[in-house]
Parts: structure tokens; sequence; C-alpha cells
């Protein structure tokens, strides 16, 4: 038996992944949010922890729930590189497109327990654009509290930077991103998923 940790922060998604997941004779399955990922892990003891790519703050901010023996596996939107580098920084061993079937997850499962990686077919040109994202990891600090409202004086505070030095980061992120201002650097961030 596979034990399977569901990381979801929709409480719907998380039960229907587990769900199909408990219908395969191999795999034992269980959900949990975020926030209460940890402990549950520590209970169930995974092999392979399945979590939602898109939810960038926790895949940042701590180590994936199951420890260091349980295999991490991707749920990823395609056009999104900055999901599956921030992935990759987390150590993930697997990379599935959420638009995948059914099978291809179980199959990457399988892959991952067993010790090895599995990247979905679909997500090969993501990665590739992952590799050239043009933000330095203080620049992305910088657009990432920009993102949730911060100030450029509240920016600095927070970094330990003067507000000149903010401004520009500001000014290099919008002229890597192609931006024409703050709000247009955020969004394009966003849309390929670096924030």
């Amino acid at each position: 038996m596979i034990r399977v940790l569901v990381v979801h922060e929709t409480r719907l998604m998380r039960s229907a992944l587990a769900a199909l997941l408990r219908d395969e004779e191999q795999i034992e399955a269980v959900a949990a949010c975020w926030r209460s990922a940890h402990g549950r892990a520590r209970s169930f003891r995974p092999q392979v922890c399945v979590v939602d790519g898109d939810v960038a703050g926790p895949m940042q901010d701590a180590s994936p729930p199951g420890g260091p023996d349980c295999g991490l596996l991707v749920l990823a939107s395609a056009c999104r590189p900055g999901t599956l580098r921030r992935a990759v920084a987390a150590k993930a061993r697997g990379f599935v497109d959420k638009d995948a079937p059914p099978a291809r997850l179980r199959h990457a499962i399988n892959l991952v327990a067993a010790g090895q990686r599995y990247v979905d077919h679909t997500l090969t040109l993501d990665f590739l654009q992952a590799a050239d994202m043009p933000l330095t990891p203080r620049e992305l600090s910088v657009l990432q509290l920009a993102a949730g409202g911060a100030s450029v004086p509240e920016i600095a505070h927070e970094l330990h930077l003067s507000t000149g030095t903010v401004r520009n980061y500001m000014a290099a992120i919008n002229r890597k991103t192609g931006a024409r201002n703050r709000v247009d650097a955020i969004r394009i961030s966003q849309g390929a998923g670096w924030v």
C-alpha cells in the first residue's frame, strides 16, 4: 500500500482527489489543508505528498509535509513556470499537470513512491521557461510584498532596505518583466506564477 497525503486549500478538491485515489487498490489516501498538513503527516506517515503547486506561500515558507523521506508530487497549472521553479526549490520529485487524466496522477504517485522522478510531458515547455526567470530572489521578495499591498516604505522596513533601494528594485523589476508600472509587473509575475 502506498500512503498518500493530499494537500489542497479547497476542501472539495482535496476531498475529491483523496476519494479518487482511494478507489485505487494499492493507494491509501487522506487529505488536509496546508495549516493541518504537518500534523496529519506526522500521524499518517505518507510516502507521497500530493500538493497544489499554485499555493505559493506554504511551499516557499515551510518545508513540505511528510519530511525528507516523503516524495513531494506537485499538481501544476500549465503556463505558470514560477510554480515549477518553487516546486523544484522545495525538492519535488514529481510534477503533474492539473488537466491530466487521473491515470497519469496514479502513475506519477507509483513512480514517486518508488523513489523515481516524474515530469508530465505537458509541462516541459514550462520547465524550460522556469530556467529563464528574469528576477533575482531579492527582486522577487520585493515584488511579493508589493503584490501583498505593501507600500515602498513598508517594503523597505520589512526587508531592511532604504526606500531608494526599493524603488531601484521596482524599476529593475519593471524593466525585466516588460511592465509599464508596479501594478503591471505584479499582473505579469502573477500570471507566470512567480509570485
